[in-house]
């Protein structure tokens, strides 16, 4: 079977919907190979690079990225793997960017090169090693540039699950060692003598809820999980304000939810706890952002946010698998506590010989980024409005937008939609569909089997509309042809799995 990212192509349909299915899908394959070969062949955009991985291999299709070739199986499906399925087409459309997203071909190119030009070690004083060095510095400086700040701020991470760790665990060593300055007699701290207090919201990703909670049961910090408003969909200022206590050292809400693109007003939040820290004695309150669905898709800037950590994610703006942690002024007008001890690298911040080639991808990244982005945004909210579109168009009262809020702004690229009806739950959509490749929710998230999100939830989608959800987000190079496949697809699996009610 087909394993990407997200909560995809499950296939734990019962084996009487399988029987249907199969008898059903052989002719509608048959179909599908003969229209197909009648549509003429156009050459690969430079702007939607082709997926690739192992022996998978993509191509063009008359405007249409497709995937072809190796079927994966995954050992931890257990009781979902099958022992048949039917003739499916494997030409596949990819609509899992917030999942993940393929490497653009000039972040390949940067990362081929310093595989081959950059492997001494950034450490060693020679040639070899200042080559590398160089590469890692200028990088710094592309990703600083991102952001809007100094390359000095830039902690590389392994990604962004270590870089959201690092901050929490820097949160309770900063409160542990503030008290232990005020009861040395350098000032009576209020909150000292309880633990150290975290608020955050409750549609984290799981490296920030996770760690949150490990704290919390193992006796190191109190958290907070303030809910976001059922009305606009985001965590609202006045509830994270009105959570902040004595013993509050950490505000952590990320900048963009990856299930529904909401954008959170980190901006109003840090202006807030601005006003609060000019009243504290020496407890500074700590404000931290997970930026990664953000970056790439909307201006990111931690000046203009005033957020003190800010967790950058290489791969979801067609980066490698690596990430950083924008600190503002690190040890020093920002604590930044590591985890790990060794030879000194970053600062002494995140010690371990460089990753030089990943770093080079991400600072080439970010470079585009940084000069593409209006264009990046523009496109792909320009087709999720077509793809918006053209769902209402064919599915008419049946389809619901389920991050549709008054008053919120919408990540450009983001579309969280359910198809109302008793047998179109998401899970059993996707794993029909035969060519749309996308998520019920986040892909960390994928462990939680079939029941519906509870970020959806959250936000006051009913149970039964939220149990049909289908995150679909595009990418840079989603084209308008992929769209109208994508809904034909849907239309065709929707007309299937209600037959076979």
């Amino acid at each position: 079977m087909f394993v990407f990212p997200g909560r995809l192509l499950s296939f734990a349909a019962s084996r009487s919907d399988l029987a249907t299915l199969s008898s059903r899908c052989s002719g509608r394959a048959s179909r599908g190979r003969a229209a197909d070969r009648r549509t003429p062949r156009r050459k690969a955009s430079s702007r939607s690079p082709p997926l690739r991985s192992g022996s998978r291999m993509a191509n063009k299709f008359d405007g249409i990225t497709i995937v072809t070739g190796h079927a994966f199986n995954d050992e931890s499906l257990n009781d979902h793997n099958l022992h048949h399925l039917p003739d499916i087409n494997p030409q596949r459309i990819y609509m899992d960017y917030n999942a993940t997203t393929p490497l653009e071909p000039q972040v390949m190119q940067a990362v081929s090169e310093a595989l081959q030009d950059a492997w001494g070690n950034p450490s060693s004083n020679h040639i070899a090693g200042a080559t590398a060095r160089a590469i890692i510095n200028q990088s710094r400086q592309s990703v600083a540039r991102m952001v809007g700040g100094k390359p000095e701020d830039i902690i590389f991470t392994s990604g962004g699950t270590e870089a959201n760790n690092l901050v929490l665990h820097t949160a309770v060593e900063y409160f542990r060692k503030s008290c232990g300055a005020a009861e040395q007699g350098e000032g009576l701290q209020n909150g000292c003598h309880s633990l150290p207090h975290i608020i955050t919201s409750n549609v984290e990703h799981d490296s920030i809820k996770r760690v949150a909670l490990h704290l919390q049961k193992e006796g190191k910090a109190d958290v907070t999980f303030v809910p976001v408003s059922r009305v606009s969909g985001r965590v609202e200022v006045e509830d994270i304000i009105a959570a902040v206590r004595p013993a509050t050292c950490l505000i952590s809400v990320m900048l963009a939810n990856n299930e529904t693109g909401v954008i959170m007003p980190l901006q109003e939040i840090c202006q807030r706890v601005k006003f609060l820290n000019k009243q504290r004695e020496r407890l500074r309150i700590l404000v931290h952002t997970d930026a990664a669905q953000a970056l790439g898709k909307i201006p990111v800037d931690v000046q203009e946010l005033g957020v003190d950590y800010l967790t950058i994610v290489g791969h979801k703006f067609y980066a490698p698998r690596i990430g950083a942690l924008f600190v503002n002024g690190p040890g020093s007008r920002t604590p930044l506590h590591p985890m790990l001890f060794g030879g000194g690298q970053e600062r002494n911040f995140r010690p371990g010989t460089e990753n030089t080639p990943m770093i080079a991808g991400l600072g080439k990244a970010s470079e585009l980024v940084t000069l593409n982005l209006s264009e990046y945004s523009s496109h792909m909210q320009s087709i999720k409005l077509y793809l918006e579109e053209q769902m209402e168009s064919v599915f008419r009262d049946k389809i619901r937008f389920n991050n549709r809020f008054p008053g919120s702004d919408i990540l450009p690229n983001t579309t969280n939609m359910s198809i109302l009806g008793p047998r179109l739950q998401g899970w059993r959509v996707l794993s029909t569909c035969r060519r749309l490749l996308a998520s019920v929710g986040a892909a960390c998230h994928s462990a939680s089997g079939h029941r519906p999100s509870h970020i959806l939830l959250s936000c006051g989608v009913p149970s039964e509309v939220a149990g049909n959800a289908l995150r679909v987000s595009v990418g840079r190079g989603t084209t308008k042809a992929e769209v109208d496949a994508v809904v034909e697809d849907l239309r065709e699996t929707v007309q299937l799995l209600e037959e076979m009610n």
